[in-house]
C-alpha cells in the first residue's frame, strides 16, 4: 500500500523510509484521536511481516488511549512476523512508558536514524 506523506487525519501523517512504513502520531493522542487512528493503523499493520516505526516526537499529550494504539500495533505486528520500533523523545510519554511497562516491551529509540538501524524486532509476551 502506498502513503502519501501528507496528514491522513489531523493526528497521523504516514510515510516510508528504508523499507519502513513511518507513522507520525501528531497533537493530543487522546480518545478522539484514538478513533482517527485505529483504522489506519490496523491497515498499516495488517500486512505480511509489517516493517513499521511509530513516532511519538510530534505528540504533545499522550494517554491510555495512546497506548492502547502502541499495544495493538505491537500485537498486529508480531502476530503477522513483522517488526516494530517505537521513537519518542518527550519526557512525560517516556516516563508513561516507563510506568506502564510498555518501555520494556517496545524500547523507545531517540531517533528515526535509529530505530531504523535496530535490527531486533520487538519482544516479550504478549
Amino acid at each position: 500500500m502506498a502513503y502519501d506523506p501528507a496528514p491522513l487525519t489531523r493526528h497521523l501523517r504516514i510515510h516510508q523510509d528504508r523499507g519502513h512504513l513511518v507513522l507520525e502520531f501528531h497533537g493530543e493522542i487522546d480518545i478522539l484521536a484514538a478513533l482517527e487512528i485505529t483504522p489506519v493503523l490496523d491497515s498499516a499493520t495488517g500486512g505480511h511481516a509489517p516493517q513499521v516505526v511509530i513516532d511519538l516526537r510530534p505528540v504533545d499529550f499522550f494517554d491510555c488511549s495512546g497506548l492502547r494504539l502502541l499495544y495493538r500495533a505491537r500485537r498486529r505486528v508480531l502476530a503477522r512476523g513483522g517488526r516494530l520500533h517505537l521513537v519518542c523523545t518527550q519526557p512525560l510519554t517516556l516516563r508513561i512508558l516507563r510506568v506502564t511497562g510498555l518501555g520494556r516491551l517496545l524500547p523507545p529509540c531517540s531517533s528515526l536514524d535509529e530505530a531504523l538501524s535496530r535490527p531486533e524486532a520487538t519482544s516479550g509476551s504478549w
